[in-house]
């Protein structure tokens, strides 16, 4: 392999290659002599084993194994410079198949036509929503098109950012709809809802249908463990956003999956054990008008994790 070149595997058999020094990337077919089972299972122990970024990925999703009750997923804030179209192209290359749809692909004014015409599109790439948002929501009306509109597009999950006077209110479309909200923290960068616990402050007395979307690595850019706030919080979390950040601090921002200090081994076998049923959707924040290199890398992490843990 060539000095310089980070290399790293999609599937339907290619190898993608980075040369970091030019910062092109280049594609080739490669042949595969052994079985993609293995192939995930070698490389999988290779990565933890020797701590490198290699990934590899299937071309059709990967369904839950027997220790897995959680699914992977991409949240939609990963392809805000990208069309849906390439979006949903990207998906298919690395074998993820739940996608948590932004209003920049699909308006909160969409009609039901536009919305059912943005789903037969999702389907043809072998997507499907599991959920909508992350939706801000600073008035009833706000509320009201936030749910009109998951509904609309067939899922019952809403990830949301309601002011918190607002709250009675959307506990109230909770029940009316029979739906979940879960509400985005976003650490240091907005004081509304920035940590678990000033989620969990407001929202403690409240329906059980109204819980959390944690991200991990804004509660890490806070200078807390995400591990131990899912312990605390865990029968109310719907929803992760994952991502790695490579400081604890407000000026930590989004790496690749396993180069920053977010300990995902960990992580998952927390999940494990405590048998998280929900999406873990990988945020990635980082070369928003090229992101399928991060977002290929650090899918085949979390694959090589899951598959090296006991």
């Amino acid at each position: 392999m060539r000095k310089g070149t980070r290399y790293w595997f999609l599937g339907a058999g290619y190898l993608v290659t980075r040369n970091e020094e030019r910062e092109t990337i280049n594609e080739k077919p490669i042949t595969m002599k052994f079985s993609r089972r293995k192939f995930v299972k070698a490389t999988g122990a290779g990565v933890l084993a020797a701590g490198m970024p290699s990934i590899v990925s299937g071309a059709a999703a990967d369904p839950p194994t027997p220790k897995d009750l959680f699914r992977l997923a991409v949240a939609g804030y990963t392809f805000a410079k990208i069309s849906l179209d390439d979006s949903l192209a990207m998906m298919k290359r690395v074998g993820v198949n739940l996608l948590g749809v932004k209003d920049f692909h699909l308006p909160l004014t969409s009609t039901k036509e536009v919305i059912d015409q943005t789903l037969a599109k999702m389907k043809s790439f072998g997507v499907e929503p599991y959920g909508v948002g992350p939706i801000y929501m600073k008035s009833e009306a706000a509320v009201d098109q936030a749910f009109a509109y998951a509904k609309l597009a067939g899922v019952t999950l809403v990830v949301g950012v309601p002011d918190v006077q607002f709250l009675p209110y959307v506990e109230k479309k909770v029940k009316e709809y029979n739906f979940r909200l879960a509400i985005h923290n976003h650490g240091p960068d907005l004081p509304l809802y920035p940590s678990a616990e000033s989620i969990w402050k407001e929202i403690k007395n409240l329906d059980p249908g109204i819980g959390f979307c944690f991200d991990i690595a804004h509660e890490t850019r806070l200078g807390l463990d995400p591990i131990e706030a899912y312990i605390k919080y865990k029968d109310r979390i719907f929803d992760f956003h994952i991502w790695d950040c490579d400081k604890p601090e407000k000026a930590g921002w989004c790496v690749e999956a396993g180069r920053g200090i977010i300990d995902f081994p960990k992580f998952f076998k927390t999940l494990r054990e405590n048998n998280y049923t929900g999406t873990c959707s990988l945020e990635y924040g980082k070369d928003m008008g090229d992101p399928l290199p991060g977002v290929a890398e650090s899918i085949g992490y979390f694959r090589g994790v899951l598959a090296g843990l006991k």
